[in-house]
């Protein structure tokens, strides 16, 4: 009977989840290939938490609710008695989570142990918004099922192949040397288009790529045969391009502002940076791009602007770090279906030699560019879940003993 992989994608106010199945590891020693069974999500997680779980094809398998004030501890435990009822017991054989910060260390999966855990809880003051989140459910999961692999997947992993000196912000050397550096996110989602790159077009893969991540988090990351080489978030996921609730790019000056002259603390900065700018706070409407492209609202179109001007202007600054450019690809919730934001980035970047197929566009094909475009172009669904469970299947097959997380 085949494995069970619980995948665990903790976020601000949900948990999302999806299982992948997998050869027996116990036989086989290796790995093998996985099949997505099923996915979910616990959303309302600060309020009434309910759930969701649906088949590949979408069609729904469960649902329910759970009171105002349930601990993600009852919920994780239920979450597991379904997958055994459900998928039959004792086929779960690890959990792999997505863990927004690893730092300099961490340039893998590892393993989850008591040390691991503890050395991740020392990097929540570098991610106070993302760390807690993660580490939650590794620990109520280490509380109900201590003998269960977990395994972390650094969404800052794949960005240590970043140059030193792009790295580094113009601060004091003690700063830098404290952890204020540049650190970058959405690694899974890169490294995952990088290797369906390799797959879709090799030639393109080898050579140099910028990749738009467009999403409720967006970012882009330039690579350089497959590998990082510079990306728009730095030290937090607040920095580079306009978000959906977050600024991006924000003059330094701004926060002190804040404080100086409108006389705002730091919990409410945090919350405005975090939850009241971006896409909402430019258009005063909305978060959800595709209300933003159907709204005739002047507002509306500004901050439609304002997120291709900025994706614009860090397209060129990835193209000069990578001296030219080969492929771009498009990715994320916006990135994959807001075809006309792909026409006008497009567009505006045919400097660089972008030219798109308008219908391959439109019709939503994963190869968009014209035939005769010098920049190959693509459209390509990201599956940071599917790594993740792919990393955690890679650590177990090269450790088999079991470790308790449990403190």
């Amino acid at each position: 009977m085949a494995d069970i992989i619980l995948v665990l994608n903790a976020g601000s106010t949900s948990l999302k989840f999806g299982l992948f199945g997998a050869g027996d590891r116990k036989r086989t020693g290796e790995a093998a290939a996985l099949a997505a069974l099923s996915h979910g999500e616990i959303r309302g997680l600060d309020a009434a938490p309910h759930l969701t779980i649906q088949t590949g094809a979408a069609e729904s398998l469960a649902e329910r609710d759970w009171p105002v004030g349930t601990d993600l501890h009852e919920m994780l435990n239920d979450l597991l008695c379904w997958i055994e009822t459900h998928h039959g017991a004792g086929r779960l054989a690890a959990a792999g989570h997505r863990v927004a910060l690893g730092g300099l260390e961490h340039t893998g999966p590892e393993r989850i142990d008591a040390k691991l855990l503890a050395r991740l809880k020392r990097l929540v003051p570098l991610a106070p918004m993302h760390q807690p989140r993660n580490i939650a459910p590794i620990e109520a999961l280490a509380k109900i099922h201590p003998h269960l692999p977990q395994v972390a997947c650094f969404d800052t992993a794949f960005h240590r192949t970043i140059p030193h000196v792009a790295q580094l912000y113009g601060l004091p050397r003690e700063l830098t040397e404290a952890g204020a550096r540049r650190y970058g996110f959405h690694g899974l989602s890169y490294e995952y288009i990088s290797g369906r790159l390799a797959e879709i077009a090799p030639a393109a893969a080898k050579g140099r790529t910028i990749i738009a991540h467009l999403g409720g988090g967006a970012s882009m990351c330039a690579l350089r045969d497959g590998r990082s080489v510079a990306t728009t978030m730095g030290f937090s996921p607040l920095s580079g391009l306009l978000m959906a609730t977050r600024p991006g790019e924000l003059d330094a000056g701004i926060p002190l502002w804040l404080i100086e002259e409108r006389g705002m603390s730091l919990e409410q900065i945090k919350h405005l940076l975090y939850h009241e700018c971006g896409l909402k706070g430019v258009s005063g409407l909305s978060d959800d791009m595709r209300e933003l492209l159907a709204s005739r609202d002047p507002r509306a179109r500004e901050a439609v602007d304002l997120f291709v001007y900025r994706v614009l202007q860090e397209a060129g600054a990835l193209a000069a770090a990578l001296e030219g450019l080969d492929a771009f690809v498009f990715t994320g919730g916006i990135g994959e279906h807001a075809a006309s934001v792909r026409a006008e980035i497009c567009k505006r970047l045919a400097w660089l030699g972008i030219r798109i197929d308008e219908t391959a566009n439109v019709r939503g094909d994963v190869r968009i560019g014209a035939h005769d475009s010098p920049v190959d172009v693509f459209a390509i669904p990201t599956n940071e879940e599917l790594m993740v469970a792919r990393h955690t299947q890679t650590v177990l097959c090269g450790q088999e003993a079991p470790v308790s997380t449990a403190g």
